[in-house]
């Protein structure tokens, strides 16, 4: 039997950083996802008796024997509950690390051992010790902001759950899962990205599972339904950073300048809610109106953020270059590096600007806002 299922990355359209202050934030699901497949062998199979990832874009391919990874993850049949999802102990995640050293990874890929961990974590609580062989590629650039592991942990919770569905019935199209097991998906991809994360706000691993987009504040997250379509260039700077270090420099900001930062992260706040409140709207107001004002929102923000500290040279290398061809842009996730977005109104030709960019080094992509979350497929 195969499983298909397939996950969106995210994007933070506005309200990052300030968002940690009790500001709103929106988020969206954007048409670039992480795949992922699962094969269980015949009884009779070679290799039925073993527990296979293949990491296709990055040409590596792990394997366990179901004996060696029982020996090393705590196994009580009356705790196997795929519709309770559980948190993993330090102790079980210890375990799982052993096996993850165990495959020898090349020191530079030594940042894929917690995803790889997520994945044994996620697998056992939810197949069982069963064989199988899972292959995961994405779209999505790693480590850039675009929510590639909360993808990850969508897309690997969407294929084990479908393969216990009774009713198979989606054909080889994609099809949606329902409401109480997207809860249910959501929920163990969650514990995913906790791997992964530490203490993640689940907003990445929301937007991946239900699509389209949401509204963040305070730890409370709402559903969003878009009335306007959008699409945006996404640059991706191909430049790291460290995300603890950029929410602790704005934190540190903000204790050294309370009301200054304040009236920042008030006007984010601002921000956000008008741009939740145009996408949503259903006035007779023209697309064309709407993204006027959303472009403004946009270059408000990225103005909010360089005042925040968390803006840098390839950001607005990128900003800059954009605003030749009469586009804005800002920057999405924890900034200091990453993705930037450029809103891209009815009709943009993005030809010369995206030569421009990719001359300078930067990787673009074109996206559609605010589509489809975790879908599966047989």
């Amino acid at each position: 039997m195969e499983v298909k299922a397939r996950a969106p990355g995210k994007i933070i359209l506005a309200g990052e950083h300030a968002v940690v202050h009790g500001s709103t934030a929106v988020a969206a699901a954007i048409d670039l996802y992480t795949y992922v497949t699962l094969r269980f062998p015949l009884q009779s199979a070679e290799n039925s008796d073993r527990l296979t990832l293949q990491l296709k874009d990055i040409s590596l391919e792990f394997s366990w024997s179901l004996a060696r990874i029982k020996e090393a993850i705590p196994y009580d049949s009356s705790t196997l509950c795929r519709s309770t999802p559980t948190s993993c102990s330090q102790e079980t995640l210890k375990s799982i690390a052993v096996l993850v050293e165990e495959q020898n990874l090349p020191k530079e890929k030594i940042w894929l051992s917690s995803g790889i961990s997520t994945f044994l974590w996620l697998y056992t609580r939810i197949i069982g010790f069963n064989p199988a062989t899972v292959v995961i590629n994405s779209e999505l650039p790693y480590g850039s902001g675009l929510g590639s592991s909360a993808a990850l942990c969508v897309a690997l919770t969407a294929a084990l759950l479908a393969s216990s569905i009774s009713d198979k019935t989606c054909g080889n199209g994609w099809s949606s899962l329902d409401e109480t097991n997207l809860e249910l998906l959501n929920k163990w991809a969650f514990e995913g990205e906790k791997i992964i994360h530490g203490k993640p706000s689940g907003i990445d691993n929301t937007v991946s599972a239900y699509g389209n987009m949401i509204k963040f504040c305070s730890g409370e997250i709402t559903r969003l339904q878009s009335n306007m379509p959008l699409r945006m260039l996404i640059t991706n700077t191909r430049v790291g950073r460290n995300t603890k270090a950029l929410v602790s420099g704005v934190s540190q900001r903000a204790a050294r300048h309370p009301d200054a930062m304040n009236s920042v992260f008030n006007a984010v706040d601002s921000i956000s809610q008008e741009l939740a409140a145009i996408i949503q709207s259903k006035d007779e107001t023209s697309v064309t109106e709407k993204e006027e004002s959303i472009k403004e929102l946009m270059e408000m923000n990225q103005g909010l953020l360089q005042s925040m500290g968390v803006s840098h040279s390839s950001i607005e290398a990128v900003v800059q270059t954009t605003v030749k061809h009469k586009l804005v842009s800002k920057l999405t996730g924890a900034g200091g590096g990453g993705c930037v977005l450029t809103l891209l109104p009815t009709g943009t030709v993005v030809d010369k600007v995206v030569e421009e960019l990719e001359s300078s080094g930067f990787q673009c992509f074109t996206a559609s806002i605010g589509g489809n979350g975790a879908q599966i497929s047989y």
